[in-house]
């Protein structure tokens, strides 16, 4: 019996929730081809959109591609459908990073499809990136226990930074910012990525309007995307006094790994949406190789460091740009 193909909106549907993902400077890293005679998505990295001085790895790049992939995930789930996912599927093509194969549900679709992402779906369209201050309320243990089942769920650890180690870490990501600041070929790659919404209307990179204030403590909660560069009028405001900090890793770090990675980081994000918190990340000590080394610290927790996730309570973070879906979809017999 032949497989029914999905309708055109559906499709574009998927891929457009998919790429709400975040990435690294919105840099949006992925191409989806979809072939139609067995209803098959492949999500491809596009290594055109790498970061060589941030990112000579391209860990970082497969994190957004793994983003990217639990959101398709979440959105399949939501229209009653099963994402029959591999990862890597074909090892000697570094551009393929996964395979989702869409099929129907049988019998009742609520009940077959994975409620648990289903549940996740209202989250996709509000989560951003929140570069303001957060107020000091204290995420409750329940909640915080709920973030770190999300990523249980994806293969990685998720745990919040203890008080004792919260400043040693804080002193990390002030360093790697103040390493950026003072080296001009990573400051020209993060520019490259940045966009004045005077002159363009962008598509993707760090539009100008979600810079968010600079913190009057001069603790680099935030990535600076004004670099060296001084904006007229720009707010200077204090953040709060002890960020709720933590640390998402996992037990290998091959690029399977990374796209697990991301695949639990987008789980974490889209459940912290659904229980009114923000986030923002602190990705600079994750890109200089000797400082993400020291977060590996025992005393922090076991495993390879993939990202430090900033959560609270404060205002929303703005909608950043997004590709097209007609740009990165692709669709075969």
């Amino acid at each position: 019996m032949p497989v029914r193909p999905l309708d055109g909106t559906t499709l574009e549907e998927l891929v457009a929730d998919a790429t709400a993902a975040p990435s690294m400077h919105n840099a949006q890293p992925w191409r989806f081809r979809y072939r139609t005679a067995d209803r098959t998505l492949t999500l491809r990295a596009e290594f055109n959109r790498e970061m060589p001085e941030a990112d000579p790895s391209t860990r970082a790049l497969h994190l957004g591609c793994g983003a990217a992939l639990l959101n398709l995930r979440v959105s399949a789930a939501h229209r009653g459908l099963d994402a029959v996912t591999a990862l890597i599927p074909v090892p000697v093509d570094p551009g393929g990073v996964a395979t989702v194969r869409l099929e129907e549900c049988s019998g009742d679709p609520a009940r077959s499809a994975d409620a648990a992402l289903a549940a996740l779906y209202p989250a996709i369209r509000r989560r951003h990136t929140s570069r303001y201050p957060f107020d000091d309320r204290l995420i409750p243990e329940d909640v915080r226990a709920l973030l770190a089942g999300a990523a249980g769920a994806e293969g990685a650890d998720f745990a919040f930074l203890p008080p004792k180690h919260l400043e040693r870490v804080l002193v990390l990501i002030r360093n790697a910012e103040d390493f950026d600041l003072h080296d001009p070929a990573r400051e020209a790659e993060q520019r490259y990525w940045t966009r004045n919404t005077r002159e363009e209307a962008p598509v993707d990179g760090v539009p100008d309007y979600a810079f968010g204030p600079t913190d009057a403590s001069d603790r680099a909660l935030n990535r600076d995307f004004a670099g060296t560069d001084i904006i007229p009028d720009r707010p200077r405001v204090r953040f709060e006094e002890r960020p709720q900090l933590a640390l998402l890793r996992t037990a290998r770090d091959r690029p399977a790994d990374w796209l697990r990675a991301g695949q639990a980081l987008e789980r974490v994000l889209l459940t912290a949406v659904l229980h009114g918190l923000v986030a923002s990340f602190a990705t600079q000590p994750l890109e200089w190789p000797e400082l993400r080394h020291l977060l590996r610290d025992p005393a922090l927790g076991t495993g390879h460091p993939q990202m430090i996730v900033r959560l609270g309570y404060g205002p929303d973070g703005p909608g950043t740009p997004r590709r097209p879906v007609a740009e990165v979809l692709t669709i075969e017999p």
